[in-house]
């Protein structure tokens, strides 16, 4: 028996997207810093999603797919399986419309991330750091409550959400030529591809990443998903690999690849809140490491920067262990 064949969002998907999710998320504000410009030649204009509802620009998908399911299948739930973002994100949207939701955590994942979980009504079941741990306590998971999987990232209904916040960038920010955000899954990128090649496909879309997580980059170079299994980096959101769906946008619509290192990544990060005064996550700071790294890419060049979250284990942050 054949798979059915795999559903790709498209611009009326976003478009609805945006008046399904807009009285559940905020539209993000867009912020500069002229001493940033200056260090790297470019002008760049941060999306702030930090400043987004549960912190994180996954609340868009996350609430696109639990405002869509019908009044049959929101009773049995939501259910998923991430490191954090998303997890929190679903457990928001499941709360504001009052379902269930059920969460499979790695157990290492920050304990940030797990209270705010927690206190959005979300249930853990953890699982071990990796890839394969995940799925298989998650598949046991969706078998005992019959509540509808939402991917991270590999879900068009997660994607269409996502497609929204660079439809705001574009409103908000004039004459762009490039916008970069951080991938792990692919999520944020496949949803910035599908809005900027329909609406602006003069702009050129280039994703991020940590070269100590960089099986995207290696995807991206070889013509073909290549996944790793338990990747270690600070940058916690983006350990895990691209799926069919994300892998599509990416080999169709992105210009690059680049990564940074784990210092150049713990530097932009602090760099940022030194400058900017604002929290991210180390996922964050992963696009503007890797404008520093590559200044002749960028410079004299309008370029939005997606911050894609902002929660951070106050305790823990990665200058203090470096």
């Amino acid at each position: 028996m054949k798979d059915a064949p795999m559903y790709i969002p498209n611009l009326d998907d976003m478009l609805a997207a945006r008046v399904r999710i807009a009285p559940h998320v905020h539209r993000t504000p867009v912020l500069t810093s002229s001493f940033l410009n200056e260090l790297t030649g470019a002008e760049l204009f941060f999306k702030c999603e930090n400043f987004q509802k549960a912190g994180a620009f996954k609340v868009r998908g996350a609430s696109n797919a639990v405002f869509g399911l019908s009044d049959e299948q929101a009773a049995k739930g939501a259910a998923t399986h991430s490191s954090g973002n998303h997890a929190l994100s679903l457990s928001y949207a499941a709360g504001r419309r009052g379902i269930p939701c059920h969460v499979v955590m790695p157990r290492t994942a920050p304990q940030a991330k797990k209270e705010a979980v927690i206190a959005y009504g979300g249930k853990i079941t953890e699982c071990e750091p990796s890839t394969s741990s995940r799925e298989e306590v998650f598949a046991r998971v969706q078998e005992e409550t019959g509540a509808d999987f939402v991917h991270p990232y590999n879900d068009p209904r997660v994607i269409a959400g996502q497609g929204t916040c660079s439809a705001e960038l574009r409103e908000q920010v004039e004459g762009l030529d490039a916008v970069i955000a951080p991938i792990g899954g692919g999520g944020m990128i496949s949803g910035t591809c599908l809005t900027l090649s329909n609406l602006a496909p003069e702009v050129e879309v280039f994703a991020a990443e940590p070269e100590q997580a960089d099986d995207a980059c290696r995807s991206f170079r070889a013509g073909h998903i290549i996944a790793d299994d338990a990747p270690v980096t600070v940058a916690d959101g983006l350990k895990v690999p691209l799926k069919d769906l994300t892998w599509h946008f990416v080999s169709h619509h992105v210009t690059d690849i680049l990564t940074a290192s784990e210092q150049e990544i713990i530097d932009a990060m602090r760099l940022t809140w030194a400058r900017m005064k604002i929290v991210m996550e180390a996922s964050s700071a992963v696009p503007l490491a890797t404008i520093l790294k590559n200044r002749e890419r960028f410079a004299g060049r309008r370029v939005g920067v997606i911050i894609t979250g902002g929660n951070v284990d106050l305790d823990r942050l990665p200058w203090m262990e470096s």
